[in-house]
């Protein structure tokens, strides 16, 4: 044994890779705790509290770094979820198709419970009844509903609202409303998605998916009408 009272293999081993020490934070926070307690009480180590709040730098860094894989990694499968939507959407060949599909089809693609297409009364269209026929004005509340001041235009996404419960058929957590423009002289639409989870559709996040998928379903609903 040396006078360090190290064994000499592994004392020998520490000088040739003093790395091995450096690189494990335990061992070196062991390392700065005993020096320390060597210096005593009323002296302190510059070197240990500046570690320290190294330590802390790196701690919060790695957080971030994970934060930011974590939000990318999000993003990307939220946009392969809204592409397979849109695929499926094609798939279909007429307008009772179209629509029939949207819950039993779109909706697990998208992985939501309720996706309605709810449209205002209108005597012109021949509407197939999966769609949900909707009084004069009713689009305009269920939109204004907790809000001070909505535009008619805007996604909104927010805590599932009691005006909303019927027309989602279930009890749900948190809803999306992506209003339709289906031009001049057709009715009001509004497309209507429902979660369980109540933190899914929350009105901090960001809507450009879901506007993405809104103005690729308006062009096939506009082209299922005509046909």
């Amino acid at each position: 044994m040396s006078d360090t009272g190290l064994d000499p293999v592994m004392r020998e081993r520490l000088l040739a890779d003093p790395a091995a020490i450096l690189g494990d934070r335990d061992l070196m926070r062991a390392l700065v705790s005993a020096r320390e307690e060597e210096l005593g009480a009323n002296v302190i180590d510059i070197r240990g509290r500046a570690m320290e709040a190294l330590e802390h730098r790196l701690d919060r860094l790695e957080a971030t770094h994970e934060s930011v894989i974590a939000a990318a990694f999000d993003n990307q499968s939220g946009v392969a979820m809204v592409h397979r939507a849109v695929l499926g959407l094609l798939e279909s060949v007429d307008l009772a198709e179209f629509v029939a599909s949207l819950q039993s089809d779109i909706a697990p693609l998208l992985r939501i419970e309720t996706l309605r297409l709810i449209v205002e009364e209108a005597p012109p269209l021949s509407l197939p009844e999966d769609v949900i026929v909707a009084p004069e004005g009713l689009i305009e509340r269920i939109v204004a509903a907790g809000r001070r001041a909505p535009r008619g235009t805007d996604i909104v996404l927010r805590p599932a609202m009691v005006v909303t419960r019927p027309l989602h058929g279930r009890s749900v957590g948190s809803e999306a409303l992506l209003p339709l423009d289906l031009g001049g002289g057709r009715p009001r639409a509004l497309l209507l998605m429902g979660s369980v989870e109540a933190t899914r559709f929350m009105p901090a996040h960001g809507t450009d998916l879901l506007r993405f998928f809104a103005q690729v379903f308006r062009l096939i609903l506009l082209e299922r009408l005509r046909g």
